[in-house]
Protein backbone atom coordinates (compact mmCIF):
# COMPACT_ATOMS: atom_id res chain seq x y z
CA UNK A 1 0.00 0.00 0.00
CA UNK A 2 1.69 3.81 -0.86
CA UNK A 3 2.38 5.48 2.59
CA UNK A 4 3.56 8.38 0.77
CA UNK A 5 0.95 9.92 -2.24
CA UNK A 6 2.76 12.79 -3.03
CA UNK A 7 6.31 10.96 -2.91
CA UNK A 8 4.45 8.48 -4.89
CA UNK A 9 2.92 11.00 -7.83
CA UNK A 10 6.41 12.93 -7.87
CA UNK A 11 8.06 9.61 -8.71
CA UNK A 12 5.83 7.97 -11.31
CA UNK A 13 4.68 11.13 -12.66
CA UNK A 14 7.68 11.46 -15.26
CA UNK A 15 6.38 7.95 -16.63
CA UNK A 16 2.94 8.96 -17.08
CA UNK A 17 3.91 12.07 -18.88
CA UNK A 18 6.39 10.15 -21.25
CA UNK A 19 3.13 7.37 -21.97
CA UNK A 20 0.94 10.53 -22.54
CA UNK A 21 3.61 11.90 -25.23
CA UNK A 22 3.93 8.52 -26.67
CA UNK A 23 0.44 7.94 -27.39
CA UNK A 24 -0.26 11.90 -28.17
CA UNK A 25 2.83 11.39 -30.75
CA UNK A 26 1.88 8.22 -32.57
CA UNK A 27 -1.88 8.57 -31.93
CA UNK A 28 -2.45 10.80 -35.18
CA UNK A 29 0.31 9.35 -37.30
CA UNK A 30 -0.28 7.03 -40.29
CA UNK A 31 2.83 4.89 -39.72
CA UNK A 32 3.43 1.62 -37.24
CA UNK A 33 5.60 2.07 -34.13
CA UNK A 34 9.08 1.07 -34.33
CA UNK A 35 9.71 -2.28 -32.00
CA UNK A 36 11.71 -0.33 -29.49
CA UNK A 37 8.56 2.53 -29.47
CA UNK A 38 6.00 -0.52 -28.92
CA UNK A 39 7.80 -2.53 -26.09
CA UNK A 40 8.31 0.94 -24.57
CA UNK A 41 4.57 2.04 -24.98
CA UNK A 42 3.43 -1.49 -23.53
CA UNK A 43 5.44 -1.04 -20.48
CA UNK A 44 4.67 2.16 -19.93
CA UNK A 45 0.94 1.16 -19.76
CA UNK A 46 1.65 -1.65 -17.48
CA UNK A 47 3.18 0.32 -15.19
CA UNK A 48 0.33 3.28 -15.10
CA UNK A 49 -2.37 0.94 -15.13
CA UNK A 50 -0.62 -0.58 -12.22
CA UNK A 51 -0.36 2.76 -10.52
CA UNK A 52 -3.77 3.21 -11.48
CA UNK A 53 -4.49 0.12 -9.25
CA UNK A 54 -2.63 1.40 -6.60
CA UNK A 55 -4.53 4.91 -6.68
CA UNK A 56 -8.16 3.33 -6.01
CA UNK A 57 -6.56 2.87 -2.61
CA UNK A 58 -6.54 6.29 -2.20
CA UNK A 59 -10.34 8.14 -1.88
CA UNK A 60 -8.59 11.41 -2.47
CA UNK A 61 -7.66 13.34 -5.41
CA UNK A 62 -10.48 12.13 -8.30
CA UNK A 63 -9.04 14.79 -10.74
CA UNK A 64 -5.25 13.08 -10.57
CA UNK A 65 -6.81 9.31 -10.79
CA UNK A 66 -9.60 10.85 -13.88
CA UNK A 67 -6.29 12.03 -15.58
CA UNK A 68 -4.08 8.88 -15.28
CA UNK A 69 -7.36 6.51 -16.22
CA UNK A 70 -7.50 8.97 -19.34
CA UNK A 71 -4.27 8.10 -20.48
CA UNK A 72 -4.16 4.34 -19.39
CA UNK A 73 -7.45 3.77 -21.75
CA UNK A 74 -5.60 5.88 -24.29
CA UNK A 75 -2.51 3.88 -24.49
CA UNK A 76 -5.34 0.78 -24.43
CA UNK A 77 -6.54 1.71 -27.42
CA UNK A 78 -3.20 3.01 -29.16
CA UNK A 79 -2.13 -1.14 -28.91
CA UNK A 80 -5.00 -2.68 -29.97
CA UNK A 81 -5.39 -0.72 -32.58
CA UNK A 82 -5.79 -3.32 -35.12
CA UNK A 83 -6.26 -1.05 -38.27
CA UNK A 84 -3.63 -1.22 -41.05
CA UNK A 85 -2.74 2.72 -41.27
CA UNK A 86 -0.99 3.22 -44.57
CA UNK A 87 -0.23 6.58 -46.52
CA UNK A 88 0.07 6.10 -50.16
CA UNK A 89 3.59 6.77 -51.27
CA UNK A 90 4.38 5.77 -54.65
CA UNK A 91 7.49 7.42 -55.04
CA UNK A 92 8.63 5.68 -51.93
CA UNK A 93 7.52 2.87 -53.13
CA UNK A 94 8.73 2.62 -56.82
CA UNK A 95 12.24 4.04 -55.28
CA UNK A 96 12.46 1.80 -51.86
CA UNK A 97 9.50 -0.69 -50.83
CA UNK A 98 9.68 -2.22 -54.20
CA UNK A 99 13.53 -2.93 -54.88
CA UNK A 100 13.54 -3.98 -50.86
CA UNK A 101 11.07 -6.39 -51.36
CA UNK A 102 12.73 -8.49 -54.35
CA UNK A 103 16.07 -8.62 -52.30
CA UNK A 104 14.15 -9.91 -49.43
CA UNK A 105 13.05 -12.68 -51.15
CA UNK A 106 15.90 -13.03 -53.50
CA UNK A 107 16.17 -17.18 -53.02
CA UNK A 108 12.68 -16.98 -54.80
CA UNK A 109 13.88 -15.08 -57.44
CA UNK A 110 16.69 -17.01 -58.45
CA UNK A 111 14.61 -20.10 -58.01
CA UNK A 112 12.28 -18.85 -60.43
CA UNK A 113 14.88 -17.51 -63.01
CA UNK A 114 16.58 -21.25 -62.76
CA UNK A 115 13.16 -23.00 -63.60
CA UNK A 116 12.53 -20.86 -66.66
CA UNK A 117 16.54 -21.06 -67.73
CA UNK A 118 16.21 -24.81 -67.29
CA UNK A 119 13.00 -24.61 -69.76
CA UNK A 120 14.84 -22.52 -72.41
CA UNK A 121 17.63 -24.55 -72.52
CA UNK A 122 15.10 -27.58 -72.92
CA UNK A 123 13.23 -25.51 -75.64
CA UNK A 124 16.84 -25.27 -77.54
CA UNK A 125 17.59 -29.02 -77.05
CA UNK A 126 13.98 -30.45 -78.26
CA UNK A 127 13.99 -28.17 -81.15
CA UNK A 128 17.90 -29.11 -82.11
CA UNK A 129 16.68 -32.95 -82.18
CA UNK A 130 13.26 -33.14 -82.80
CA UNK A 131 12.24 -31.63 -86.48
CA UNK A 132 8.65 -31.80 -84.56
CA UNK A 133 8.89 -29.79 -81.89
CA UNK A 134 7.78 -26.69 -83.16
CA UNK A 135 4.31 -27.63 -84.02
CA UNK A 136 4.17 -28.83 -79.91
CA UNK A 137 5.38 -25.77 -78.37
CA UNK A 138 5.13 -23.10 -80.82
CA UNK A 139 1.10 -22.92 -81.15
CA UNK A 140 -1.57 -21.05 -80.16
CA UNK A 141 -0.13 -17.37 -79.66
CA UNK A 142 2.79 -18.01 -81.59
CA UNK A 143 1.54 -20.22 -84.34
CA UNK A 144 2.97 -17.87 -86.61
CA UNK A 145 6.03 -18.70 -85.69
CA UNK A 146 5.85 -22.10 -87.51
CA UNK A 147 6.40 -20.57 -91.01
CA UNK A 148 9.86 -20.65 -92.27
CA UNK A 149 12.58 -18.48 -90.59
CA UNK A 150 13.42 -16.58 -93.57
CA UNK A 151 10.36 -15.89 -94.90
CA UNK A 152 9.14 -14.39 -91.93
CA UNK A 153 12.04 -12.48 -91.41
CA UNK A 154 11.40 -10.82 -95.00
CA UNK A 155 8.17 -10.16 -94.50
CA UNK A 156 8.61 -8.13 -90.78
CA UNK A 157 11.21 -6.47 -92.73
CA UNK A 158 8.61 -5.54 -95.36
CA UNK A 159 6.02 -4.77 -93.04
CA UNK A 160 8.41 -2.14 -90.95
CA UNK A 161 9.33 -0.66 -93.82
CA UNK A 162 5.95 0.33 -95.46
CA UNK A 163 4.56 1.59 -91.63
CA UNK A 164 2.52 -0.98 -89.18
CA UNK A 165 -1.52 0.01 -88.29
CA UNK A 166 -2.82 -0.94 -84.81
CA UNK A 167 -0.55 -0.32 -82.80
CA UNK A 168 -2.66 0.72 -80.04
CA UNK A 169 -4.79 -2.76 -80.35
CA UNK A 170 -1.67 -4.57 -79.70
CA UNK A 171 -0.90 -3.01 -76.94
CA UNK A 172 -3.98 -3.97 -75.30
CA UNK A 173 -3.29 -6.97 -76.68
CA UNK A 174 0.20 -7.67 -74.93
CA UNK A 175 -1.17 -6.20 -71.84
CA UNK A 176 -4.18 -8.35 -71.41
CA UNK A 177 -1.83 -11.61 -72.53
CA UNK A 178 1.50 -10.82 -70.27
CA UNK A 179 -0.74 -9.89 -67.24
CA UNK A 180 -2.65 -12.53 -67.16
CA UNK A 181 0.58 -15.06 -67.67
CA UNK A 182 2.03 -13.27 -64.57
CA UNK A 183 -1.05 -13.53 -62.39
CA UNK A 184 -1.64 -16.68 -63.02
CA UNK A 185 1.93 -17.53 -62.53
CA UNK A 186 1.55 -15.52 -58.69
CA UNK A 187 -1.64 -17.43 -57.64
CA UNK A 188 -0.67 -20.70 -58.94
CA UNK A 189 1.20 -20.74 -55.84
CA UNK A 190 -1.76 -22.03 -54.02
CA UNK A 191 -0.98 -25.50 -55.99
CA UNK A 192 2.12 -25.58 -53.33
CA UNK A 193 4.02 -23.72 -56.14
CA UNK A 194 3.50 -26.94 -58.41
CA UNK A 195 1.31 -24.94 -60.70
CA UNK A 196 4.20 -21.83 -60.64
CA UNK A 197 6.87 -24.17 -61.92
CA UNK A 198 4.84 -25.64 -64.35
CA UNK A 199 4.10 -21.72 -66.40
CA UNK A 200 7.70 -20.67 -65.81
CA UNK A 201 9.04 -23.85 -67.16
CA UNK A 202 6.98 -23.86 -70.19
CA UNK A 203 7.54 -20.04 -70.72
CA UNK A 204 11.06 -20.86 -71.05
CA UNK A 205 10.59 -23.84 -72.93
CA UNK A 206 8.85 -21.04 -75.79
CA UNK A 207 11.19 -18.88 -75.01
CA UNK A 208 14.27 -21.24 -76.07
CA UNK A 209 12.51 -22.83 -79.08
CA UNK A 210 12.15 -19.36 -80.38
CA UNK A 211 15.67 -18.61 -80.28
CA UNK A 212 17.36 -21.49 -81.40
CA UNK A 213 14.31 -21.25 -84.20
CA UNK A 214 15.77 -18.22 -85.96
CA UNK A 215 19.49 -18.35 -84.08
CA UNK A 216 19.76 -21.76 -86.40
CA UNK A 217 18.61 -19.79 -89.45
CA UNK A 218 21.19 -17.35 -89.49
CA UNK A 219 18.81 -14.43 -88.17
CA UNK A 220 20.24 -13.82 -84.64
CA UNK A 221 20.89 -10.19 -85.00
CA UNK A 222 16.54 -9.94 -85.99
CA UNK A 223 15.49 -11.92 -82.98
CA UNK A 224 17.74 -10.40 -80.20
CA UNK A 225 16.66 -7.03 -81.95
CA UNK A 226 12.68 -8.28 -81.88
CA UNK A 227 13.12 -10.10 -78.44
CA UNK A 228 15.31 -8.00 -76.45
CA UNK A 229 13.39 -4.17 -76.11
CA UNK A 230 10.36 -5.52 -74.58
CA UNK A 231 11.81 -8.83 -73.51
CA UNK A 232 13.72 -7.59 -71.00
CA UNK A 233 11.00 -6.32 -68.97
CA UNK A 234 8.40 -8.73 -70.30
CA UNK A 235 10.56 -11.78 -69.11
CA UNK A 236 11.68 -9.99 -65.84
CA UNK A 237 8.16 -9.67 -65.24
CA UNK A 238 7.36 -13.50 -65.29
CA UNK A 239 9.97 -14.31 -63.23
CA UNK A 240 9.56 -11.72 -60.59
CA UNK A 241 5.37 -13.57 -60.60
CA UNK A 242 7.40 -16.72 -60.36
CA UNK A 243 9.09 -15.32 -57.62
CA UNK A 244 6.00 -14.06 -55.61
CA UNK A 245 3.98 -17.42 -56.33
CA UNK A 246 7.19 -18.87 -54.97
CA UNK A 247 6.96 -16.67 -52.24
CA UNK A 248 3.06 -17.51 -51.55
CA UNK A 249 4.04 -21.90 -51.71
CA UNK A 250 6.46 -20.69 -49.15
CA UNK A 251 4.31 -19.15 -46.92
CA UNK A 252 1.81 -22.50 -47.57
CA UNK A 253 4.02 -24.98 -46.69
CA UNK A 254 6.21 -23.12 -44.05
CA UNK A 255 9.16 -25.65 -44.09
CA UNK A 256 10.80 -24.84 -40.37
CA UNK A 257 8.55 -21.86 -39.79
CA UNK A 258 7.01 -22.09 -36.16
CA UNK A 259 4.43 -19.60 -37.56
CA UNK A 260 1.12 -20.58 -37.62
CA UNK A 261 -0.55 -20.78 -41.30
CA UNK A 262 -2.39 -17.72 -40.65
CA UNK A 263 0.75 -15.61 -39.64
CA UNK A 264 2.51 -17.01 -42.46
CA UNK A 265 0.03 -15.82 -44.86
CA UNK A 266 0.21 -12.19 -43.49
CA UNK A 267 3.50 -11.74 -43.16
CA UNK A 268 3.50 -12.38 -47.29
CA UNK A 269 0.74 -10.53 -47.94
CA UNK A 270 2.62 -7.02 -48.39
CA UNK A 271 5.39 -8.68 -50.39
CA UNK A 272 3.13 -10.63 -52.99
CA UNK A 273 1.49 -7.05 -53.26
CA UNK A 274 4.37 -5.30 -53.81
CA UNK A 275 6.04 -7.47 -56.31
CA UNK A 276 2.56 -8.25 -58.33
CA UNK A 277 2.16 -4.50 -58.63
CA UNK A 278 6.22 -4.12 -60.16
CA UNK A 279 5.26 -7.10 -62.44
CA UNK A 280 2.09 -5.06 -63.56
CA UNK A 281 4.18 -1.57 -64.36
CA UNK A 282 7.40 -3.59 -65.68
CA UNK A 283 4.64 -5.31 -67.97
CA UNK A 284 2.74 -2.11 -69.15
CA UNK A 285 6.48 -0.57 -70.02
CA UNK A 286 6.93 -3.98 -72.11
CA UNK A 287 3.50 -3.89 -73.73
CA UNK A 288 4.51 -0.39 -75.19
CA UNK A 289 7.62 -1.57 -76.12
CA UNK A 290 6.57 -4.46 -78.17
CA UNK A 291 3.52 -2.61 -79.93
CA UNK A 292 5.75 0.40 -80.54
CA UNK A 293 9.18 -0.26 -81.07
CA UNK A 294 9.68 -4.15 -81.56
CA UNK A 295 8.06 -4.56 -84.00
CA UNK A 296 10.34 -1.96 -86.40
CA UNK A 297 13.19 -4.24 -88.03
CA UNK A 298 15.74 -2.78 -90.49
CA UNK A 299 15.48 -0.79 -92.75
CA UNK A 300 13.81 1.51 -90.22
CA UNK A 301 15.14 0.70 -86.87
CA UNK A 302 18.87 -0.74 -87.31
CA UNK A 303 18.90 -4.18 -85.00
CA UNK A 304 22.33 -3.42 -83.29
CA UNK A 305 20.37 0.23 -82.04
CA UNK A 306 17.44 -2.14 -80.96
CA UNK A 307 19.76 -4.53 -79.16
CA UNK A 308 22.05 -2.02 -77.33
CA UNK A 309 18.98 -0.65 -76.13
CA UNK A 310 17.84 -4.09 -75.10
CA UNK A 311 20.71 -4.41 -72.71
CA UNK A 312 20.56 -0.67 -71.21
CA UNK A 313 17.21 -1.49 -69.97
CA UNK A 314 18.73 -4.70 -68.69
CA UNK A 315 21.53 -2.88 -67.00
CA UNK A 316 19.79 0.00 -65.71
CA UNK A 317 16.29 -2.25 -64.33
CA UNK A 318 18.96 -5.03 -62.13
CA UNK A 319 21.27 -2.07 -61.43
CA UNK A 320 17.67 -0.70 -59.94
CA UNK A 321 16.90 -3.95 -58.16
CA UNK A 322 19.68 -4.74 -56.59
CA UNK A 323 20.64 -0.86 -55.63
CA UNK A 324 17.79 0.93 -55.26
CA UNK A 325 16.78 1.70 -51.98
CA UNK A 326 20.06 0.41 -50.37
CA UNK A 327 21.02 4.12 -48.46
CA UNK A 328 18.53 4.52 -45.64
CA UNK A 329 15.97 1.68 -45.39
CA UNK A 330 17.57 -1.70 -46.56
CA UNK A 331 18.84 -2.81 -43.44
CA UNK A 332 15.07 -2.84 -42.50
CA UNK A 333 14.98 -1.13 -39.54
CA UNK A 334 12.18 -2.35 -37.36
CA UNK A 335 10.13 0.80 -37.16
CA UNK A 336 9.87 0.79 -41.10
CA UNK A 337 9.17 -2.78 -41.33
CA UNK A 338 5.64 -3.73 -42.40
CA UNK A 339 3.29 -4.71 -39.68
CA UNK A 340 2.62 -7.81 -41.19
CA UNK A 341 6.16 -8.52 -41.35
CA UNK A 342 7.16 -7.74 -37.82
CA UNK A 343 4.20 -9.83 -36.52
CA UNK A 344 5.46 -13.00 -37.94
CA UNK A 345 8.97 -12.09 -37.13
CA UNK A 346 7.82 -11.85 -33.57
CA UNK A 347 6.00 -14.55 -33.57
CA UNK A 348 8.88 -16.86 -35.05
CA UNK A 349 11.06 -15.57 -32.50
CA UNK A 350 8.64 -16.64 -29.13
Amino acid sequence: MIIDLEKFVRQEQPYWNELEQLVTAFGGRRRALSIDQARRLHYLYERASADLARLDTFASNPALRAHLESIVARAYAQLHDTRQRVRLRPMRWLTQTFPQTFRRHHRAFWLSLAITTVGTLLGVFLMKVDPDTPAAVLGGPFSDLLRDADELVAERETESASGLGGRNFMFGFYINNNVSVAIRCMVLGMTLGLGTIYVLFINGVMLGAVFYKFMSAGHSDFVFGWLLPHGVPEISAIVLSGQAGLVLAGALIGWGDRASLSQRMRAVAGPLTTLIVGVALLLIWAAALEAWLSQYHQPVLPYWAKIAFGIGEFLVLYAFLIFAGRGNRDSRREEDEEPWVRGSRLANSQ
